[in-house]
């Protein structure tokens, strides 16, 4: 009998990143259109909502011991399901929440924390198996696209979502909130189990051992001593969360930068974080068919896309730097769009490096190292934004102008990224680069 190829083919690739889709749609309503409810609706201060989207990146620390879990029994679906049911509990949950704070604050905040723990849960569960499947199951020629895939399903799914929920929820009840946040959790909840539903028997690796088979099984301290004892597993570690904090840094200051500095209206400064995204979307389909030599010859490895993208995003921010400087003439938008196109190719090339590395080193801990990566990029994302503001904040209060203030913040983010860029040369050696690679190599971080 002919044994069934692990290769997920591209219509497997699809049905994975539709999970994506499925997950981001969640996502969306609890940290953007909650957000505005509590901040304008209801009143409420801002940092309530900041805290409690920092409190589901919090609980994303738990990655590792839901990628553990997968490893333990040797699959990948359980824990996308199971995770995308607690993930569509607790956006339910955080919409009932936010109605009640109208009537109820203390009751309304209590119920929200325990829905953005959910939340947390969910996303980490889900997401960690989800990238750990395609990591083991998609050819080394397939990453980078397989990463733009997903990467794009689930800014799809940001996407669909908010235009729709956001039509059906005018006029504004706290009903309607309810209604429409169950519906979506329902929806994303069928359209993932669905999607992922027999993806994992019909292409499993028939030589996948399930840590179930083994007579001692190791603890979770163990297996995580094992991972972060891989000095590669700890140096992509590493690379992920200095990269992803000078990622999420300029979040939220971008576009104050554009209405202080140049002098942007609301509209504008919206129309510049669209401008910021179209980059975002042209960086990843560039890196997917040139990374993945559609039609003709690869060009470059993961890790030169990795590093070329962080020297690119340090030279964008360079950019804005002397933007602030030079004020009004400058082409910011062109200038935003470069930023948005070089953290596009970065960001594919670390999902990308992500799907290389996952097999590399103790065997059976893919899942905790995926995990592993999940908690450092979670963790870059909590201290992001939020360490973006402070800091211009306290450059606004020593320096003598705003300009000035946001020069050094811009140069600040660059220096990071020129950091990560330097970090991902040393992640995966030129060495073990091969386009000639036997079975056995592709399990090396090739790409």
């Amino acid at each position: 009998m002919t044994p069934v190829s692990s290769n997920l083919s591209w219509i497997g690739i699809i049905r994975l990143g539709l999970v994506q889709t499925a997950l981001g749609a969640i996502v969306v309503l609890t940290t953007s259109t909650l957000n505005r409810i509590m901040v304008v609706e209801y009143a409420l201060p801002a940092m309530l909502p900041g805290a409690l989207v920092g409190f589901h990146y919090a609980v994303q620390m738990s990655r590792p011991r839901w990628g553990f879990g997968s490893d333990i029994g040797g699959r990948r679906t359980p824990w996308i399901i199971g995770g995308m049911a607690v993930l569509g509990l607790g956006g339910a949950l955080a919409a009932i929440a936010t109605a009640l704070m109208d009537t109820n604050l203390s009751a309304g905040v209590t119920l929200a924390v325990l829905g953005f723990a959910l939340i947390g849960i969910g996303v980490g569960a889900s997401g960690t198996s989800l990238l750990t499947l395609l990591a083991t199951r998609v050819d080394a020629k397939r990453r980078a696209a397989a990463a733009s895939i997903v990467w794009i399903m689930m800014i799809a799914g940001f996407v669909v979502t908010a235009i729709t929920a956001g039509s059906l929820l005018d006029p504004y009840s706290a009903t309607r909130l309810v209604m429409v946040s169950s519906a979506v959790s329902i929806i994303a909840f069928v359209v993932a189990t669905l999607a992922v539903w027999g993806i994992e028997g019909a292409s499993r690796n028939t030589n996948m051992k399930s840590l179930d088979t083994i007579q001692e099984k190791p603890s979770f301290k163990t297996a995580f001593a094992d991972v972060w004892n891989e000095p590669r597993a700890r140096q992509f570690t590493i690379f992920v969360f200095v990269s992803m904090l000078a990622y999420s840094a300029q979040d939220l200051i971008l576009e104050p930068f554009s209405g202080l500095v140049f002098e942007y209206t609301p509209g504008q400064s919206t129309k510049l974080a669209g401008v910021q995204n179209g980059g975002v979307m042209v960086g990843m389909v560039v890196v997917a068919i040139i990374g993945s030599g559609f039609g003709g010859q690869r060009l470059g490895s993961m890790r030169f896309w990795a590093f070329g993208g962080c020297i690119a995003s340090a030279f964008a921010f360079v950019g804005l730097a002397i933007a602030s400087q030079i004020g009004t003439s400058w082409p910011l938008q062109t200038n935003v769009f470069l930023l948005g196109l070089s953290n596009g190719a970065f960001a594919v090339a670390a999902i990308g490096s992500m799907m290389g590395l996952a097999s590399h080193g103790v065997e059976q801990r893919e899942g905790t190292r995926m995990g592993l990566w999940g908690a450092a990029q979670a963790l870059a994302f909590g201290l992001g934004g939020f360490l973006g503001t402070v800091a211009i904040d306290l450059a606004r209060v020593i320096l003598p102008d705003v300009t000035l203030a946001y020069s050094v913040i811009f140069a600040a983010e660059a220096v990071l990224f020129i950091v990560s860029g330097m970090i991902a040369l040393k992640v995966a050696p030129k060495a073990l680069i091969k386009s000639n690679a036997s079975p056995t190599q592709n399990l090396q971080p090739a790409e």
